[in-house]
């Protein structure tokens, strides 16, 4: 056999070289498969463990409604059922957590069976979980945990935010703006962003700055705290808003300017301007903001923007100087305060309760 046959069967069993190219979507189909199957076990472990959970505060229910006797069982009950099941099926069924599944049972009434399976599924989205139903379940009052339950869900929070905004008393200082309708309406529908009103609020609580009430601190030291904390800022400004820049710089006469810090409103479709006063806001303050809003709606603006909104927001704030400053003013200008501490809930809850009995009306 001569050499060009020689090497013509060997080139037969050369291995073929795949394009790296062609590998690497290979490899993209193969990890996009993976991560979906990862986050479909992640939805089905998380949907199986509520439907057990909510079972087994049924059982419980269902055996203390069994005779009058066994309902005054109370603690005594779940402390020895919980010695049981630690013996029989491990840790995790510890009295507060069979608890936390009565309560559960009790608060989530409201199932439905699965044609796929014979277990019984508690109507709350996959997008909750058990660790979400442990903080709303303890909400008492039904208005306020349906709030928190719905805006959970419509944005996505994490447990951390959802036990943020319950200590804050988000529900509570939404609900003082309204009137009794406007209560419940919150509350089935969530925070609705509808108009100009509807982003600014009369008070913003920013106790994650841990700046002591009492310090003395510089204006630049406050505005820098919220740009550390950012993400948690933008969550008390509240639904749509968008960070734009800090010590935005705006020209005029030769006259430089600044405004403390500028968001940009994805709902509204317009730029929210703020201004951070130490102690109480000033007349000065106000007609301040007025020209900055001016310069945006001139220079700013693009075609489909809408007019800027302005806050300035003190930790004071004078009601009257307030109307007479602001006296025939741009009504998308608002003066708001702010606290460096949690609100007290029990004062809140009191008053949201007297606009629901409608204590005020004749």
């Amino acid at each position: 056999m001569d050499k060009t046959n020689n090497e013509s069967e060997k080139g037969k069993h050369l291995p073929i070289q795949i394009p790296d190219a062609d590998l690497m979507q290979l490899a993209n189909k193969i990890v996009t498969t993976i991560e979906k199957g990862k986050q479909q076990l992640a939805v089905s472990i998380n949907h199986t463990i509520k439907t057990t959970y909510w079972n087994v505060g049924r059982h419980i229910v269902e055996f203390e409604q069994d005779g009058n006797a066994r309902a005054t069982y109370g603690v005594s009950l779940l402390t020895r059922l919980a010695n049981i099941l630690r013996a029989k099926v491990g840790r995790g069924y510890s009295r507060p957590n069979l608890n936390n599944m009565r309560k559960f049972y009790l608060l989530f009434p409201i199932c439905q069976t699965s044609d796929k399976s014979p277990f019984v599924i508690c109507q709350t989205s996959d997008k909750l979980t058990w660790s979400h139903i442990c903080e709303l379940i303890t909400i008492d009052d039904s208005l306020e945990r349906e709030f928190y339950l719905n805006e959970s869900i419509a944005e996505g929070w994490s447990v951390e935010t959802l036990h943020r905004q319950k200590e804050s008393g988000l529900f509570m200082r939404l609900a003082l703006n309204k009137d009794k309708q406007g209560v419940i309406e919150l509350a089935h529908k969530g925070q609705q962003i509808q108009t100009v009103e509807d982003v600014v609020k009369d008070t913003y609580t920013l106790e994650f700055l841990g700046i002591d009430d009492i310090k003395q601190y510089k204006e630049c030291e406050l505005e820098q705290r919220l740009i550390d904390n950012m993400q948690k800022f933008l969550l008390e400004l509240g639904k749509g808003f968008a960070f734009v820049g800090r010590q935005y710089s705006l020209t005029i006469n030769n006259v430089h300017y600044y405004v403390d810090l500028v968001f940009y409103h994805r709902i509204l479709k317009c730029f929210v301007l703020l201004d951070i006063k130490r102690g109480a806001v000033k007349h000065k303050d106000i007609g301040q903001m007025n020209m900055y809003m001016g310069y945006f709606a001139k220079e700013e603006n693009v075609d489909g923007d809408n007019p800027p909104i302005g806050i300035v927001m003190g930790h004071y704030k004078d009601e009257l100087m307030v109307e007479y400053a602001t006296y025939g003013m741009d009504s998308n200008l608002f003066v708001s305060k702010y606290e460096l501490f949690l609100p007290n809930k029990e004062e809140l809850r009191k008053l949201v309760m007297d606009v629901l009995n409608d204590k005020n009306e004749k």
